[in-house]
């Protein structure tokens, strides 16, 4: 038996006979990250604990952004207040079933997550653990990004943000949209993979900065590039805001995958919930996208209907074991 096969998926059945002998159009990847649990009638992650998110900070941040408010950090295992070290949380990671982690934390005032200190732990848990490795490293700073280059992790995910506004009222932070820029040359020129996010309605709920991004992550090489949707998260600023209608969503799906041809484009793991997250997915489908995080009911048998082959990988978008 497969990989593949061990998933619970429904059969599905296709509007024609022609349809379902004829060989997939394309295939489609859908990821579920050990960050929570997914289990659909489609598609039930297998193994939470086979990719782990990591937080160097636990839940502290100090920049507190206005969609956040740290509550991302909650769901990540923490390092010991007391003792102990990042390799040995991975360690026991690894002895648990383990493959790849996520290291990521909260940010300083300046935007960095600081992972520095850690570069030692890093690169043995890549040695002698073998465990793949992506960061999020928010703005890192050049001695950051060249130990990051030597660890030889998989991917450095970075929100990119394309408007000097959004950059300030929601993150906190006093920089401008060339930073995002700048970072993206840094990291490569030290060899680190790009794995771009731009999150779409990043202020308050509105397109902004978003074309802009795109243009900045198209002048670089990313691995691959992630798009994801604002969710109006309880106990936020943002909690009541209404995200950019569909029709705009979809429209920016389509923009990205004509920009970025030939380069992966995923829809990543955050978004709102309900109706509206099944239609987002379709969107996704519609467009083109490669692969989706934590599918909504349905959206398996969305893409099955048009000709298009399932993959399942319970990790983060673009991890390929």
């Amino acid at each position: 038996m497969t990989r593949n096969q061990t998933y619970h998926l429904q059969p599905v059945v296709s509007g024609s006979g022609d349809q379902a002998a004829s060989p997939p159009a394309r295939t489609m990847t859908f990821y579920a990250p050990g960050l929570k649990r997914h289990k659909t009638a489609e598609y039930a992650q297998q193994n939470p604990a086979e990719f782990v998110s990591i937080s160097v900070t636990g839940t502290g941040c100090a920049l507190a952004c206005e969609h956040c408010k740290s509550g991302v950090l909650r769901g990540m295992a923490a390092l010991p207040r007391a003792g102990g070290s990042l390799y040995d949380l991975c360690a026991d990671a690894k002895s648990r079933g383990a493959r790849g982690v996520l290291i990521s934390g909260g940010s300083d005032r300046r935007g960095r997550v600081p992972l520095l200190k850690h570069m030692p732990d890093m690169i043995r848990v890549s040695r002698d653990l073998g465990l793949l490795i992506r960061v999020h490293p928010g703005l890192p700073d050049d001695a950051t990004c060249a130990g990051l280059g030597q660890v030889g992790i998989d991917g450095a995910m970075i929100d990119v943000i394309g408007h000097g506004d959004t950059i300030r009222d929601v993150y906190h932070l006093d920089a401008q949209p060339d930073a995002y820029d700048s970072l993206l040359a840094r990291l490569a020129r030290y060899g680190v993979p790009i794995v771009p996010h731009i999150v779409i309605g990043l202020h308050f709920g509105r397109m902004l900065g978003e074309w802009c991004a795109l243009e900045m992550i198209a002048r670089h090489r990313p691995r691959l590039l992630v798009l994801v949707v604002l969710m109006p998260l309880t106990g936020t600023p943002m909690a009541g805001v209404a995200i950019p209608p569909a029709e705009e969503i979809g429209a920016f799906f389509r923009l990205a995958r004509r920009t970025l041809p030939h380069i992966p484009v995923m829809l990543g793991c955050a978004r709102p919930l309900g109706p509206i997250k099944a239609e987002i997915d379709r969107m996704a489908v519609d467009a083109g996208l490669d692969g989706i995080a934590y599918p909504a009911q349905g959206t398996i048998a969305y893409a099955r209907d048009r000709n298009i082959a399932p993959r399942f990988v319970d990790a983060c978008c673009g991890v390929s074991w």
